[in-house]
């Protein structure tokens, strides 16, 4: 069974690679789905796959990699998109 999870994070997301490491995790993780960079200076990602592949990508996100601060995050259901089938960065 898959779900998907939408995520908004904010803090120093930008400019620290979070997208970069946040598709390598989601690789490791088999999720598919997507990261980008906000105007508002977050970062937003549709996370989609098995449960507890989600869960362990929701905990990754809380800390991100090791030059960003996550200072808010936000998660709510999301929907699977139609041809999901790998993470990219967008």
């Amino acid at each position: 069974m898959k779900a998907c999870c939408h995520v908004r994070i904010q803090g120093r997301v930008q400019g620290v690679g979070f997208r970069y490491y946040t598709q390598i995790e989601a690789r490791k993780r088999a999720v598919s789905g997507w990261v980008r960079n906000c105007a508002d200076g977050s970062v937003e990602a549709l996370i989609c796959g098995a449960p507890e592949s989600i869960d362990a990508m929701k905990q990754w996100l809380k800390g991100g990699p090791g030059y960003a601060q996550v200072d808010q995050i936000e998660f709510s259901a999301g929907h699977f998109p139609d041809n999901c089938n790998d993470f990219r960065i967008v």
